[in-house]
């Protein structure tokens, strides 16, 4: 990128899992705090989700020597097919909004589901969106492997 105008994040994957596995990989603390953060540690007691519109969740990645906090609010939960929520990290403003993510599953029949993922906002540069989506991109790997050791 050329330092210009993105405005967001876009990618899809296809999950070998049913989509109620995969919604509920996204609403269950358990499953959320083993793939969110890729190979970072999510301790099971530093998440929180209240998986209903108005409901906040918050998670913190722990590594050696720092922890990077995250937190949103629910904004749309429509079970099995998707959600709606805002994501923060630390460094956000108290009042800004943030970014908002939209996740839509697509049953595919044969316990694959199609994973599409948006995140909006234009609340960071274009260098942080890339750095954003690589690190969406290991989540999903991690993600991915969780659905098929846990499925």
């Amino acid at each position: 990128m050329n330092g210009g105008t993105r405005q967001g994040i876009d990618l899809t994957r296809v999950l070998h899992a049913p989509q109620r596995r995969v919604f509920a990989a996204w609403t269950s603390s358990e499953d959320f705090a083993a793939w969110y953060g890729g190979e970072a540690d999510v301790p099971l007691d530093r998440v929180s989700m209240d998986v209903r519109p108005g409901g906040t969740w918050s998670l913190v990645i722990v590594m050696p020597g720092v922890e990077m906090p995250f937190h949103g609010v629910y904004r749309e939960v429509s079970e099995p097919d998707g959600l709606v929520f805002t994501l923060k990290d630390g460094s956000a403003p108290e009042d800004a909004e943030g970014e908002t993510v939209t996740v839509t599953f697509t049953d595919l029949g044969r316990s694959t589901t199609e994973l599409a993922f948006q995140q909006r906002g234009g609340n960071l540069t274009a260098e942080q969106y890339a750095a954003a989506e690589d690190g969406w991109e290991a989540f999903f790997d991690a993600l991915a492997a969780r659905l098929a050791t846990h499925p």
